[in-house]
């Protein structure tokens, strides 16, 4: 794993270790040990790359103000990890495995891994009241009460039937396979998780709030960069499987890298703007950058 070997990449690996040792910590606030609770640790613990995670606490870090947005990050991979144990169900996309570990439907059985899903979802807008009221320390009262209620008018656009719901929807039920129309699943389904963790890292970091619609244009290049190269490494697999909703299907890989050079000057010019092209953020742009 790129984010992970490369050498000038060891402060995520550290940083994704503090990540999970946080996680394990909320798992034990989550009362006491039960197979509703293992079924919540198992999908928190299936090998993900934590970026979602990541990108709030360097966006923070960036901002210089010492807020603490480790539980907003949480949030970020909770409400993440419950898309994807949505997306696994038999009903769904029905897949067997999840990074190279057994879906979680299969590991426990159908009715936990939803419930597990649902147990994800509310445990992060906790994770954001919590944050709120620790932001205290900084701001007035009126001044948390309005973050968090931005933050779950944020959430629940995004993640709900104008964002993420939506996108599975139609990447499910869609027969229109043009280039126009997947890049609304992929913007719906994957870009809006990434707003999340823009604009929620921003927020709960400090930043001018009369600065978010930039924060979500930063966003929107970043995950459709992402994207673009995620599927360039699933070209093979995908044409095996027949899946039609790949932007490097749709355009070709060479036109597809094209796209991708264009979302990373964009992006870097967003970043540049909000003062987000400095080390640690920009690390994780170079890191996207060397996935294509």
């Amino acid at each position: 794993m790129l984010l992970l070997n490369k050498k000038k990449y060891s402060f995520f690996k550290i940083l994704k270790k503090k990540i999970e040792h946080s996680i394990s910590q909320e798992i034990e606030c989550m009362g006491e040990k039960n197979i509703l609770r293992d079924a919540v640790e198992f999908s928190l613990f299936n090998g993900g790359k934590r970026l979602r995670p990541i990108i709030p606490i360097l966006i923070s870090k960036n901002l210089n103000k010492n807020f603490d947005v480790t539980k907003t990050a949480l949030a970020c991979e909770f409400f993440h990890t419950a898309s994807l144990i949505a997306d696994d169900l038999p009903c769904m996309d029905n897949e067997k495995f999840r990074r190279n570990k057994p879906s979680l439907h299969l590991k426990f059985n159908e009715s936990t891994a939803i419930l597990a899903s649902y147990s994800l979802i509310s445990s992060g807008y906790e994770l954001l009241l919590k944050n709120s009221k620790e932001l205290n320390k900084h701001l007035s009262v009126d001044q948390c009460n309005l973050i968090l209620a931005k933050a779950i008018e944020i959430v629940s656009k995004y993640a709900g039937i104008h964002g993420a719901t939506f996108g599975q929807f139609l990447d499910l039920f869609s027969k229109n396979y043009s280039y126009e129309n997947i890049c609304e699943i992929i913007h719906k389904k994957t870009i809006s998780l990434f707003e999340i963790s823009f604009l929620l890292g921003w927020m709960y970091g400090g930043g001018d709030l009369d600065k978010l619609d930039l924060v979500k244009q930063a966003s929107f290049h970043f995950g459709m960069a992402f994207q673009i190269a995620d599927d360039l490494d699933d070209f093979n697999e995908d044409l095996k499987k027949e899946k039609k909703i790949n932007i490097a299907i749709s355009l070709g890989k060479k036109l597809s890298k094209e796209y991708f050079n264009n979302e990373i000057i964009k992006l870097k010019d967003i970043l540049k703007t909000l003062g987000l092209d400095k080390k640690p953020f920009n690390l994780i742009t170079s890191f996207l950058e060397e996935l294509a």
